[in-house]
């Protein structure tokens, strides 16, 4: 893939996988930085993790709308510039958020240039209750990037995690249960996490290697 940079050093690819999410309480942003850590940990991968403006925000010059704490705003460019995504979101009535939603209705450029085509992305989620609607706001956070022609991950069963979790975690992505602000990830919510951002990773350095 054209995104894709040489290491000056050793002379190999590197992989880029954005991890874009949004997060309120914070919980989001505790599963994206796991997804992180599984992308960071299958190999010659790199994560950039970086976060869509609030709506209240949005017609704020792109200079006031640096986050306060937390991750940076993304950019267009940085989303075309990507070997693989990982986009999260907190569950809105079994749905995205209304800041998620507003970044992706931002991308028609890029749907133009067909700039995510083939490019591998998956999915992840925070609710605030066990049956918060985690399993189709994956769904539905899907739908954008099929538009984008992303090839879709999930989490395969050859996860024990899967079937062991008593909080988030389904075949279609991560998932965190954060029953309050500050509450820390499960250990099977914390692997299942990794063990997407490793996959997402590793398909896209397959098939970066087909592309060059």
């Amino acid at each position: 893939m054209s995104s894709r940079n040489f290491s000056s050093a050793e002379d190999r690819l590197v992989t880029t996988v954005l991890v874009l999410y949004d997060t309120r309480s914070g919980a989001t942003g505790r599963l994206a930085a796991q997804v992180a850590r599984g992308v960071e940990g299958s190999g010659d991968a790199e994560a950039l993790l970086r976060s869509v403006p609030d709506l209240r925000s949005a017609n704020e010059p792109p200079s006031d709308r640096v986050p306060v704490a937390g991750s940076p705003h993304v950019t267009l460019d940085e989303l075309s510039a990507c070997d693989a995504l990982a986009v999260g979101s907190p569950t809105r009535f079994g749905n995205m958020s209304g800041a998620m939603k507003a970044f992706w209705d931002s991308t028609t450029s890029l749907w133009l240039n067909g700039a995510l085509i083939d490019k591998p992305a998956t999915v992840f989620t925070s609710s605030a209750s066990p049956h918060g609607g985690q399993e189709s706001t994956l769904l539905t956070m899907m739908v954008p990037l099929l538009h984008h022609g992303m090839l879709l991950t999930g989490v395969p069963y050859s996860t024990p995690e899967l079937n062991s979790t008593p909080g988030g975690g389904s075949p279609y992505g991560p998932g965190f249960v954060a029953a309050h602000s500050d509450a820390p990830l499960l250990p099977e919510e914390r692997e299942i996490a990794r063990v997407a951002g490793a996959r997402l990773a590793t398909l896209a350095a397959r098939l970066g290697s087909t592309a060059t």
